[in-house]
């Protein structure tokens, strides 16, 4: 269960982050308040799979997949272009969290 909180908390972060460029810095009251309790929602996820998993697996596989889909949120709905960087960069995050969930020590599987 804490694995299914954990991606819960990192669907709700993506959900926030979708909507930060909407919110045009806070600004606009309905894409602010889907950031709010996105925020609210993400971080409430995250505390209930820290009950299990170590903080800093956890927040690696946070961040490490909300960096990739806030990547393809970007190019799909805003049309921001990803160049060979960025795409190399967004694979050896996508390598790296694909080897702390099947190789590390650290994780209950």
């Amino acid at each position: 269960m804490h694995f299914v909180h954990l991606l819960l908390g990192v669907g709700c972060e993506i959900f926030a982050v979708s909507f930060l460029k909407a919110s045009e810095e806070l600004s606009r009251s309905w894409p602010s308040v889907f950031v709010l309790v996105g925020y609210v929602a993400a971080f409430y996820f995250l505390t209930l799979s820290l009950r299990v998993l170590p903080i800093g697996i956890s927040y690696a596989l946070w961040s490490g997949l909300g960096i990739v889909a806030a990547g393809i949120i970007g190019l799909i709905v805003y049309k921001q272009r990803l160049d060979l960087p960025a795409l190399v960069g967004m694979g050896m995050i996508i390598g790296g969290t694909l080897v702390i969930h099947i190789f590390s020590g650290s994780l209950e599987h």
